[in-house]
């Protein structure tokens, strides 16, 4: 099987968990969303596999989320999708991909739901 990890290698929960799939042997793809950004094609397409919206990627503790007041309800998914765009830092990591679905692995645990 082959795996895709959203990846920030400053996370201690992103390092766990690709800890866990090369531990495991599963043909991992690293991708740093810091140094690789989504597309919005991309980024729209993952939020599908999560069957999620945006403000659920979103780490509501960054300064950036304050700042660009993305606490308002009254925004859009595309207003909130063009942030993530022009911030990934706002997305929560890690995203793990696999032929079985996609989940945010935090906690470190959900990861099982897709192995």
């Amino acid at each position: 099987m082959t795996v895709t990890i959203l990846h920030n290698p400053r996370c201690n929960t992103s390092r766990t968990v690709l800890g866990r799939l090369q531990a495991a042997g599963l043909d991992t793809r690293i991708v740093e969303y810091l140094k690789q950004p989504l597309d919005r094609p991309a980024l729209v397409d993952l939020l599908r596999q999560l069957d999620i919206g945006p403000r659920a990627l979103m780490r509501r503790k960054e300064a950036v989320y304050g700042a660009l007041g993305l606490d308002d309800p009254a925004l859009s998914d595309d207003r909130l999708i063009d942030a993530i765009l022009a911030h990934p830092i706002l997305i929560e990591r890690p995203i793990v991909v696999t032929s079985k679905g996609a989940r945010i692995c935090r906690p470190v645990e959900r990861l099982a739901e897709i192995l």
